[in-house]
């Protein structure tokens, strides 16, 4: 469909493409960070949020007989609201993008969980996740279910968090072969283990792995998940900060033959303002 907009001979267009394809648009994991948005919004205020968005329209071709139009537009939603004992969290995150007349990615979450008695040692939460990846042949995700959570260290420069629960998940795949539908339902547990640690005034890390696996009786087998994400924050001055996000995603055995491994890594520049 798009074999004559990526030949080499059509190389502004490719370039043109690429840029504006990594200026808007970003990758996601299997498991959603739930615990990025905890810490960016671990503040002394009750409430927190934040929001922002991009849109992008135009027909930038590089020869008027073969004219490329791209539409495209995402968007990042989250807030947390912790009234007293309880910390109420919800986040909505899409990417749109379209060449010509053919939708090319869609994609995104609309993820709510409710963390009870959150400043105890030991707390507990309920959460429900929608998702969604037409590239990938996801649609949808749907899943629910709670987990625990115990701080086993909680001190000025050093958090370490581990928790545990359950929950069920339907997926629907589209083959990406054979275009034929597949429908999974499976109950399945999860683990995770947060570190955060200053080093210093000037540098942070903030470390997060999950690990989620499920028997489907289908394939007689046990579906693992495993995904890691490492913050890496290091102040340059008072207002400016250096800010590094690796993220890593492995699935044993994927509903459809799709790519295992998965893996980003960002880095960029933060201000305070």
């Amino acid at each position: 469909m798009f074999d004559h907009f990526f030949k080499p001979k059509n190389s502004l267009r490719f370039i043109f493409f690429s840029l504006t394809f990594l200026a808007i648009f970003k990758g996601d994991a299997q498991i959603l960070n739930i615990e990025k948005y905890r810490a960016d919004g671990d503040t002394s205020k009750h409430y927190a949020i934040h929001f922002n968005g991009a849109f992008n329209l135009n027909n930038r071709s590089a020869g008027a007989d073969n004219p490329v139009n791209l539409l495209g537009y995402n968007f990042t939603f989250n807030t947390i609201y912790k009234p007293k004992k309880h910390a109420y969290i919800f986040i909505a995150h899409r990417n749109f993008l379209k060449i010509n007349d053919s939708p090319f990615l869609n994609f995104g979450y609309y993820h709510g969980r409710v963390n009870f008695f959150r400043k105890n040692r030991l707390n507990f939460e309920v959460f429900t996740q929608f998702s969604d990846d037409n590239f990938r042949g996801l649609n949808p995700r749907v899943l629910g279910g709670s987990s625990i959570r115990y701080r086993l260290i909680d001190k000025d420069s050093t958090e370490l968090i581990i928790g545990t629960g359950a929950f069920y998940e339907y997926e629907n795949w589209l083959h990406p072969v054979t275009q034929e539908a597949l429908s999974v339902g499976l109950l399945k547990s999860t683990t995770n283990i947060v570190l955060r640690h200053s080093f210093s005034n000037s540098f942070s890390v903030n470390l997060v792995l999950f690990y989620q696996v499920g028997y489907d009786p289908s394939i007689s087998a046990f579906r693992n998940r495993v995904s890691s994400n490492i913050n890496l924050n290091a102040k340059i001055t008072d207002k400016l900060s250096l800010v590094n996000y690796f993220e890593l995603a492995y699935e044993d055995r994927p509903i459809v033959p799709i790519t295992k491994f998965l893996y980003s890594y960002r880095i960029g520049l933060g201000i305070d303002l």
